[in-house]
């Protein structure tokens, strides 16, 4: 059943008239058309019955047939209002809105006013909790396309560890690796590629800069790919020349909670379960108040999705969702680490997405 055929029996079962999917990520899913409309309105109008229909800027009308999308399509220009335009689209399908489905976590105060502007006798109800509900378990094309934006993860890793020299800077390495992705053919990084050195690495967030590598340093990775509209998202930490006993025990304690928590992935198992796996080998060692983010989150169209790996999520893992498993260290008085991997639940188990080594790689000095 396609996406769309799937809202429009959640809208006949819930007694709503139309769906209005605005986030761009969602409109992709559903439509397969990729846009970046900025302050312009995108999204897509699902019915019970009727033919869908895409609002989008003019000038993308285009693109979104080249796509395959075959249904009514309403392009506005930047002089128009294209709030009426909606609304005169829907009432030529002959069709009156009462309940209104949308997405309340994407929707502005500003947009909903016109919305309620545009339909004064309609209620709005939530949809997020439907869509997440579809896109959080993968079919196959997804998982195949998941596999290989791991792959290229992977190899961006490769390409950033063999970068690593003294008095290189973060940003020099960082550049290698994204010019090496587009010379592959990936025009866009998930997220803003991370490398950070030295004591850097203990910024779970930290921004690359002109710091340069020096012998001892902890250097850590965190990036991802587009392909195909899918993300990656992994994270490695190397050394480069020999750690101290501290720093390889900080690094071991991670690998350990890591690879804990991704041997206990199966269906039935909760998100909160994973965490506390993850999170206990850490405080046991020592390192709990260094531990100071959750363990992971969902990944596929969005590289932050449903669901959440949290200490509180209750949700029990199903064959065929995707998330990350990132537990991390990091004391300002040693050093940071994080090690991370795409994960996806099987029948009975795990797959893991990310190939590249989690073992301690000790790069050369010279």
């Amino acid at each position: 059943m396609s996406k769309i055929n799937q809202i429009s029996t959640y809208l006949k079962e819930h007694n709503l008239d139309a769906a209005f999917i605005t986030t761009p990520d969602n409109v992709f899913y559903v439509s397969g058309f990729r846009s970046n409309p900025h302050e312009r309105l995108l999204g897509v109008v699902i019915f019970q019955d009727a033919t869908p229909l895409l609002i989008c800027p003019k000038m993308e009308v285009p693109d979104v047939k080249s796509t395959g999308w075959s249904s009514d399509i309403v392009g506005h220009q930047d002089t128009d209002n294209p709030w009426h335009l909606l609304k005169q689209a829907i009432e030529e399908k002959g069709i009156q809105i009462g309940q209104l489905a949308i997405e309340k976590s994407h929707m502005t105060v500003e947009r909903l006013e016109a919305l309620q502007e545009l339909f004064p006798q309609s209620s709005f109800t939530r949809l997020d909790d439907q869509l997440n509900a579809m896109r959080v378990v993968k079919d196959g094309r997804e998982l195949d396309i998941l596999r290989k934006a791991a792959s290229y993860a992977d190899y961006a890793i490769e390409v950033g560890v063999s970068e690593i020299a003294e008095g290189k800077t973060e940003l020099e390495i960082l550049t290698a690796i994204e010019l090496a992705m587009k010379k592959k053919g990936i025009s866009h990084m998930s997220f803003d590629t991370m490398v950070l050195s030295g004591p850097k690495t203990a910024s779970p967030h930290g921004k690359p800069g002109d710091r340069k590598i020096q012998k001892g340093d902890f250097v850590l990775f965190d990036l991802g790919v587009i392909y195909e509209g899918y993300c990656s998202d992994i994270t490695r930490t190397v050394s480069f020349g020999e750690p101290s006993d501290v720093q390889k025990e900080v690094y071991e304690t991670v690998r350990k909670a890591e690879q804990a928590a991704v041997d206990a992935v199966k269906p039935g198992v909760r998100a909160m379960d994973l965490d506390k796996i993850a999170r206990d080998v850490i405080t046991e060692a020592g390192y709990g108040e260094f531990f100071t983010h959750r363990l992971g989150h969902g990944l596929g169209i969005s590289v932050h999705e449903f669901p959440s790996v949290t200490g509180t999520n209750e949700m029990e893992l199903s064959e065929g969702m995707v998330f990350t498993i990132e537990p991390g260290i990091y004391d300002p008085s040693i050093t940071g680490v994080r090690i991370e991997d795409d994960v996806v639940v099987t029948k009975d188990g795990v797959e893991v997405l990310t190939k590249y080594p989690k073992e301690l790689i000790i790069v050369p000095t010279v």
